[in-house]
């Protein structure tokens, strides 16, 4: 075959409202570095802007990061300056993130995309329950725009169902998934990196997430406090590390910093050796307000530790009462505190509910899983659009098109 014979690569355009350190955009990022280079071209495009630090985790040649810089509230705008950058780059598929996004399907349609998709992986804190109306009216006007609307967690997924009226026909649950490999416990991983801040002694209490009112990190410190008063015989072995950025950090650390708890309490922003500080915590702990499925719990657990987490969105689905974790209400701090205080008491408890956790992990949410389920949607898509041919080698394609031997970065402002 050809250059010229060579059909093309889809390009799938993924709509953000800003690129930076979390869950969902860790995810996004590892489908882009794993997708098979002859399936899909991606390129990012954030509403607001991205952190040229976490833009560097793209490893894929060729992938184009966009951010339109909209401004606040209503900005009619950047719908214009969304229509005008499809225009010009020619997705197949248009895929949007949450509902920040969710709205712009119309202006892909004008823009001549052919499918359009959009993901629900979690919830605004303003609308923990869904219940919101106005969120809702949006969420049902864009519902005939998208031939795909899909949930990484049953929960979320039933809920589109029910109370916005997606057709199962047009929705799907897409997990999220998992590198098992490079996310092992310390049992497993013999000879790797573990990083502990603290003593060999301490018990240390960890999270990983980013520092915003959604994962609510202010009560997970309250039962912290809690915990260190309820059992005064640990207090003085009891650490908590809080890792992620985000725009509570400063104030979270400020909180500290009153409580006399600085010490105790380690808050070192965003890092990029997760793994390695993963398999330096006891325990993970999880107390987000609402949650899709929670990738840093799915890490935690392939790293060996039992999670105490909230009974909130998909964290349920993850962690088994008793078996892998414990499951505590959200906004409680007393019964977050008694769910950790049981397994600082008892760490052989922590142990064999944390092995039990990457068992989970290595039978129902590996990285390979969850890539391939992405591709398989937009394959399906495509193929009743009549926009896919059988794609190339990747070899081939990468000698055939010189775009993907450079990745280029752009920004279009308003």
């Amino acid at each position: 075959m050809t250059q010229s014979e060579m059909p093309a690569v889809p390009l799938v355009v993924h709509l953000i409202y800003r690129f930076d350190c979390g869950g969902m955009e860790t995810l996004l990022v590892e489908r882009i570095n794993r997708m098979p280079a002859a399936s899909y071209r991606h390129a990012v495009v954030c509403l607001s802007d991205y952190s040229p630090a976490f833009a560097q985790r793209i490893t894929r040649p060729g992938v184009g990061l966009h951010a339109l810089h909209k401004r606040p509230g209503l900005s009619p705008a950047t719908h214009l300056h969304l229509w005008r950058l499809l225009r010009r780059l020619r997705p197949a598929v248009f895929h949007s993130y949450n509902l920040s996004a969710i709205e712009y399907a119309p202006v892909a349609l004008l823009a001549g995309v052919p499918v359009r998709v959009n993901g629900a992986h979690g919830r605004e804190l303003g609308d923990l329950d869904g219940s919101n109306r106005k969120h809702n009216f949006l969420r049902r006007l864009m519902r005939p725009f998208y031939h795909c609307c899909y949930a990484n967690s049953a929960a979320m997924l039933a809920w589109s169902r029910q109370v916005i009226g997606v057709r199962p026909a047009r929705s799907r649950l897409l997990a999220n998934g998992i590198d098992t490999e490079r996310f092992r416990s310390r049992a497993v991983a013999a000879g790797e990196p573990v990083l502990r801040q603290f003593d060999a002694d301490c018990i240390v209490i960890g999270t990983v997430g980013r520092i915003q009112d959604i994962k609510d990190h202010f009560g997970l410190l309250a039962a912290f406090v809690l915990l260190r008063q309820r059992a005064p015989e640990l207090a003085p072995r009891l650490r908590l590390a809080i890792v992620g950025d985000g725009p509570l950090l400063a104030a979270l650390r400020g909180r500290v910093d009153a409580a006399g708890l600085a010490d105790v309490v380690w808050l070192p922003g965003a890092r990029t050796d997760v793994p390695a500080l993963l398999r330096g915590f006891d325990l993970f702990a999880i107390s987000s307000l609402a949650e899709g499925t929670p990738g840093a719990a799915l890490e935690a657990m392939a790293c060996g530790l039992a999670v105490v987490g909230t009974r909130v969105g998909g964290i349920p689905e993850v962690v088994e009462e008793g078996v892998t974790g414990a499951l505590v209400p959200a906004g409680d701090p007393i019964a977050m505190a008694a769910a950790l205080q049981r397994y600082a008491l008892a760490p052989e408890l922590a142990a064999a509910h944390g092995a039990a956790g990457r068992e989970r992990v290595l039978r129902h949410y590996s990285m390979g899983a969850m890539v391939s389920a992405y591709q398989q949607l937009y394959d399906q898509l495509l193929h009743v659009k009549g926009h896919v041919e059988a794609h190339t080698d990747v070899a081939a394609l990468a000698a055939a098109d010189p775009a993907e031997k450079k990745k280029g970065i752009e920004s279009c402002a308003e």
